[in-house]
């Protein structure tokens, strides 16, 4: 399929050049490929009419340029991993979503291009988000009441990946970047290249990427000390983490007519995955996923709607988990999502949008650990968003109604012989999900402003947290959901002060959620066997084995209960030496969250602990060189049955140079070393950070050509 897509992509971006010089007279010279102009950066995620970054309500990270080039990881919670409020839930070195102030799951909707990623990360941490770092130009990560436009499962946050698959503006000529790294703990191997052509009118675009890892490099034993006491039988393995190598590519077509008003595209994508659980030392998933996009725009429209702008991505997703090279499982979810936003002329100073999305999609395991029956969601909402300026207050209002509809087909024997079903009968449940935000921004004096957020919110359960009845290896439990839980009620409260002067920069906000009736997974504190017999407390331990002779497993089960996040985010960045050559940056970051249960009191589990960092930025002419030291705390306040992780210093260092070939187009080069100091480091957040660890003291090295 990659080998069909880059055909596919030369053919294409070639055929395109071709015409585009053959249409100069014959005494003209060639038109030279040129790159698109630079524009303001505007941020879109979050809010209908866009807004450059400082200006906006809500509290919103960028990453792109350079920052970007030198963050990549090999997955997209680790790439995001360095922003304040953004943890990641590291299923080993090639599963990792983002966590965003505790909250992770299906309370962080994951987006590419604005249109939401259909796969099955959300429903297991071993499955991995099918977007590889290596071919994204920007990621916008959105938190706090602006997360509402996209639905009540967006309540802890949005990240949208963005990687120009539908051109939007005009390309004349030829412009594209080829991009290689090798090295780091797992001895990445990869490459990527992206063209893209047009002549004004007719836009394409075009990319394929690889990439191959080993086994991640550890500094020691793979399971901690704190397991080692509680489990002397556990098998241990030294300097490597079993398991977790990896090898993945894909690539995409897309071409786009633009106009000076809008465009109107469409584009084809793959991705390819073959890579190690870690939990399980011989499973592997064989993940594949297909999808197709659209997208246009039309702006300065003369009538009441000034401007239309709507997006479409239909996916087949796909992927098996082979058991020692035998199929095992399969889980599938095929499904579309569609979005309309419409712009309005000004109500007196009031400027705004409204818009619709619908989306619907089916899910189906098959196999050994189909822990959830087949399944269907259907959703479809209105949204709003409008913005009033009064002087040096900018006030904000978002609501948005949705009504789902989620359908379980039940049935299905139980595996090893049992003859009573597993799952429930067939049988559907219906949600309406309200909810509204309120903001406003004030600015002081410009570049001192304060924003103040407020939002309520609603998200419905989902199919698994609904219909989940079955072993999950991967969480090592038997897990069970409850058809009668609610829709899940929230209040939350953002407020940040934010600075800037000149190359100064600065904010530092503090946050509180309060939920009614937080939806989560709790050790119930019974076991089950894999035939889903009931066992009570401690009739039986977990692992050892029932009268069957089958595994006892502990029982997770969906409950709700009144839970609470509060928390603080700082970042600062201040120029310490500026002159005609040099610049020298002091930057600064600090987040924390504390989540607990506030019926019983007590912590909710795997909740990151709290961060600082600070780093020196060095840049002389087109070198660069950065150092970063980030303290992650030992996190001693956990739930039950979970055990504390301790603390480390994560010191990263890099060097980065640039050599500019033409007034458009440079090579970049870097070198990085991480974790320096060599630290046996742990995750809290991820649930198998006590046989996990990250990856030992390694380099990496890399390039980008940009043309």
């Amino acid at each position: 399929m990659v080998r069909r897509i880059a055909c596919a992509v030369a053919a294409a971006l070639t055929s395109a050049v071709h015409a585009q010089t053959a249409a100069q007279p014959a005494n003209q010279p060639p038109i030279k490929p040129v790159t698109a102009p630079q524009l303001p950066v505007v941020v879109v995620t979050g809010n209908p009419l866009g807004s450059e970054l400082f200006g906006l309500v809500s509290p919103i990270s960028v990453l792109e340029g350079t920052s970007l080039f030198l963050q990549r990881r090999s997955t997209l919670g680790e790439t995001l991993n360095e922003l304040p409020g953004v943890s990641s839930t590291y299923f080993g070195p090639n599963s990792s979503r983002p966590v965003i102030r505790g909250l992770e799951g299906d309370r962080i909707r994951m987006l590419s291009n604005g249109i939401g990623v259909l796969d099955a990360s959300s429903l297991s941490n071993d499955h991995a988000v099918p977007i590889d770092p290596l071919l994204v130009e920007r990621v916008e990560v959105v938190r706090g009441p602006a997360t509402l436009f996209y639905g009540g499962n967006a309540v802890g946050g949005v990240v949208n990946v963005i990687d120009n698959r539908i051109p939007q503006e005009a390309i004349k000529g030829v412009r594209g970047r080829v991009e290689g790294r090798h090295g780091g703990a797992e001895r990445e191997k990869a490459g990527g290249a992206m063209l893209e052509a047009g002549n004004g009118t007719f836009a394409l675009h075009g990319d394929v990427y690889t990439r191959d890892t080993d086994d991640l490099r550890i500094k020691g034993p793979n399971v901690s000390p704190r397991l080692r006491a509680a489990d002397p039988a556990r098998a241990v393995t030294n300097g490597t983490l079993p398991n977790s190598a990896s090898q993945s590519q894909g690539g995409a077509l897309g071409g786009a007519l633009t106009w000076n008003k809008g465009y109107l595209g469409v584009s084809f994508s793959s991705y390819d995955s073959q890579y190690g659980t870690v939990a399980e030392p011989e499973v592997t998933i064989d993940m594949r996923s297909k999808r197709w996009d659209a997208g246009g725009e039309v702006r300065d429209i003369p009538s009441f709607v000034t401007g239309v702008k709507f997006k479409f991505a239909n996916t087949d997703y796909k992927h098996v988990e082979l058991d020692a090279g035998t199929p095992a499982t399969t889980f599938k979810n095929k499904g579309h999502e569609a979005r309309l936003e419409l712009t309005h002329r000004n109500i007196g100073p009031i400027k705004g949008a409204f818009g619709l999305q619908l989306n619907k999609f089916d899910f189906e395991a098959l196999g050994a650990e189909a822990f959830v029956p087949p399944s269907s969601t259907d959703s479809k909402a209105l949204f709003v968003f409008e913005e009033l300026p009064l002087g040096n207050l900018k006030l904000s209002f978002g609501g948005r109604r949705e009504r789902s509809e989620v359908s379980s087909q039940g049935g299905g024997p139980v595996p090893f012989g049992a003859a009573a079903p597993r799952f429930d009968p067939a049988q559907s449940r219906n949600f309406n999900a309200n909810s509204i935000a309120l903001g406003g921004l004030y600015t002081f004096v410009p570049g001192l402003a304060l924003a103040v957020n407020a939002t309520a919110s609603e998200r419905p359960p989902t199919y698994y947290e609904l219909f989940a009845n079955g072993p999950h290896a991967a969480t090592g439990a038997y897990e069970v959901g409850s058809t009668a839980l609610a829709k899940e009620k929230s209040r939350a409260v953002d407020i940040a002060l934010r600075v800037r002067s000149g190359a100064h920069s600065g904010s530092i906000g503090v946050f509180h959620s309060r939920f009614k009736n937080y939806i989560g997974v709790f050790n119930s504190g019974n076991t089950r066997g894999a035939d889903g017999e009931l066992n009570p407390p401690e009739t039986l331990a977990s692992g050892a084995s029932d009268n069957t002779g089958e595994e006892v497993l502990p029982e997770l089960a969906y409950r709700a209960v009144p839970a609470r996040f509060r928390g603080m985010e700082a970042e600062g960045k201040y120029r310490v030496l500026d002159t005609a050559a040099n610049t020298l940056d002091l930057l600064l970051k600090f987040d924390y969250v504390r989540a607990e249960d506030r019926g019983t009191g007590l912590p909710l589990p795997r909740i990151a602990p709290r961060r600082f960092g600070v780093g020196l930025n060095y840049q002389w002419n087109s070198l660069s060189a950065r150092i970063d030291a980030t303290r992650v705390s030992g996190q001693g306040r956990v739930s039950a049955n979970e055990l504390p992780t301790d603390g480390y210093t994560m010191l990263n260092v890099g060097v980065s140079y640039r050599v500019k070939l033409a007034a458009t187009s440079g090579l970049d080069v870097f070198v990085r070393g991480v974790n320096l100091l060599n630290e046996d480091a742990r995750n809290h957040v991820s649930l198998l950070k006590d046989i996990a660890p990250l990856g030992k003291r390694s380099g990496q090295v890399g390039m980008r050509l940009q043309f």
